[in-house]
C-alpha cells in the first residue's frame, strides 16, 4: 500500500496505529509516548493521502474519512510535524515540494480584487462564529503570554500594550494608521490609552461594520475612523502605522510594493511595526490545505525575505522580537473554546464545517509546537534615531506602557 510506504518512512520516533480500509492493522514509530489509532475508511483516501498528504490528510478529516479511536488530533499532527523534520519522504514528495516552492509568488499574487475576495473567504464569515473562540475584544492574533499563568484576555492585553509602548505614543496629536484593523480593539486601544488620532483599514466588510459600531458604542468615533479600503489606496501621511496579522495577506509578490507604501506613508520621524506569523527557515510553499480552506492566497513569510525587501525600500529594522510559542498557547485557548462550543458552530454550518475548523485550530497549534512557525514584531523608521538606544521604553514592570513612553520622549 503506497500509504503503508508512506508512514513507514515518515513516522520513525512515537506509537501510531493506522487501521487501512480492508481491516488491516499497521504499527509506526518506536512505541514511545502517547498512543494514537486513526483509521482510514476507504482506498481511496489512501492514495490521496500518499501522493498528496499535506492536502488530503485535511481533507479527508474534514469528510469523516480519516477518525481517531485514540489520542486526539493534536497529538496526531504533533507526531506528524516532529517525524518530518527527519524523515526521507521519498522522490515523488520531495519533487511536489520543490515545485511548490516557487509557485508561492503565483499563489501569493494578490491584486486588490483578489485581496477582497480573499479576505471575504475567511473573516465576512458568520459575525456569531468568532465569538465562539476569541474573547470580548475579538483578538485575532496571537496574544503575549507575560507569564504562564495568563489567560487569553490577559494575554491580548498584554500584546496590545506591547504594541503601544512600540510605536512610542508619547503625543496625543500623533496620527496612527492600522493596517488590516480588524474588529477595531488594537485601534480603540491606542486612543484612549494614548489620546492619538487612529485610522484604521480593513478589506473585510463584517469587521468594517463591527469596528464603525464599537468607535460609536465607545464614544469614540472623533479619534478613530475605520475604513473599508485596501493599504495600497491611501494618500495622507502617519506618525506611526501598526499591522498586526495582516503581513500574511500580502504575498511575497507585493513585499517590496507593501513596505514601499509602508515608507511613503511615514513621516521623517515616524515608526512603523509590523507583527506577523513567520517561518524560522527559509523561504518554502504555503500549507495547500490551508491556502484552499482557510486562507486563500495566504503566505508564510521568512525572516530572509521580509528582511530583503524592507531593505531594498531604504527603512532602518531598528527592532526585531521573535515569539516561539505564544501563538501555540493562543491557539491552545481559541481550539479549546471552539471544541467547547461545538453544537453552536454546527448550528451555525454543519458538521463538515466544525471539522475543518477544528483541523485549523489544531493544525496550527501543531505547526508552532512541532513545526518551523512563529511569530516576528520588525520595528521600523525612516530615521536611525527614530527611537530611543535603549529597549528600556519597551520594559519597566512598575509602569504601565503608556507612562514608559512617555517618560522615555522626555
Amino acid at each position: 500500500m503506497l500509504a503503508d510506504r508512506l508512514f513507514s518512512r515518515v513516522i520513525k520516533k512515537g506509537n501510531l496505529k493506522v487501521v487501512f480500509s480492508n481491516g488491516e492493522r499497521r504499527t509506526y514509530g518506536d512505541g514511545q509516548g502517547v498512543p494514537i489509532v486513526a483509521r482510514i475508511h476507504d482506498k481511496a483516501t489512501e492514495r490521496r493521502m500518499a501522493l498528496n498528504p499535506k492536502l488530503a490528510f485535511g481533507e479527508a478529516y474534514m469528510d469523516g474519512r480519516l477518525t481517531l479511536e485514540e489520542g486526539t488530533l493534536l497529538q496526531l499532527l504533533c507526531l506528524c510535524l516532529d517525524n518530518l523534520e527527519q524523515a526521507d519522504v521519498g522522490p515523488f514528495l520531495r519533487v511536489l515540494e520543490a515545485v511548490q516552492k516557487p509557485l508561492r509568488y503565483l499563489h501569493g499574487h494578490n491584486p486588490i480584487w483578489k485581496s477582497r475576495r480573499n479576505v471575504a473567504h475567511h473573516y465576512d464569515l458568520s459575525d456569531d462564529l468568532y465569538d465562539l473562540f476569541l474573547e470580548d475584544d475579538r483578538q485575532y492574533s496571537c496574544a503575549y503570554f507575560r507569564t504562564a499563568d495568563d489567560d487569553l484576555e490577559t494575554a491580548q492585553a498584554n500584546k496590545k500594550r506591547h504594541l503601544a509602548a512600540k510605536l512610542l505614543l508619547n503625543r496625543p496629536e500623533l496620527s496612527v494608521l492600522d493596517i488590516g484593523s480588524g474588529w477595531g480593539g488594537l485601534g480603540l486601544h491606542m486612543a484612549k490609552s494614548a489620546g492619538v488620532k487612529v485610522t484604521g483599514v480593513t478589506l473585510s466588510k463584517e469587521q468594517h461594520q463591527r469596528s464603525r459600531q464599537r468607535a460609536e458604542d465607545s464614544g469614540l468615533s472623533g479619534k478613530v475612523d475605520f475604513r473599508l479600503q485596501d493599504y495600497r489606496t491611501i494618500e495622507e501621511r502617519f506618525d506611526r502605522i501598526v499591522s498586526v496579522g495582516m503581513f500574511e495577506h500580502v504575498g511575497p509578490a507585493h513585499y517590496r510594493q507593501y513596505f514601499g507604501k509602508v515608507r511613503d506613508l511615514l513621516t521623517d520621524d515616524g515608526i512603523a511595526v509590523v507583527h506577523s506569523i513567520g517561518g524560522a527557515g527559509p523561504p518554502a510553499g504555503q500549507n495547500a490545505w490551508i491556502r484552499k480552506y482557510i486562507f486563500p492566497g495566504g503566505y508564510t513569510p521568512s525572516l530572509s525575505e521580509v528582511l530583503r525587501a524592507i531593505e531594498r525600500e531604504g527603512l532602518w529594522v531598528t527592532d526585531i522580537e521573535v515569539w516561539r510559542l505564544h501563538y501555540a498557547e493562543t491557539l491552545k485557548h481559541w481550539h479549546e473554546r471552539f471544541m467547547a462550543n461545538w453544537d453552536k458552530a454546527k448550528a451555525l454550518y454543519d458538521e463538515r464545517f466544525c471539522r475543518m475548523w477544528e483541523f485549523y485550530l489544531a493544525g496550527c497549534e501543531a505547526s508552532f509546537r512541532a513545526g518551523h512557525q512563529m511569530v516576528f514584531q520588525v520595528q521600523l523608521a525612516k530615521q536611525r534615531d527614530a527611537v530611543p538606544l535603549t529597549r528600556d521604553y519597551i520594559y519597566a514592570p512598575d509602569k504601565p506602557v503608556e507612562a514608559r513612553v512617555m517618560q522615555a520622549a522626555e
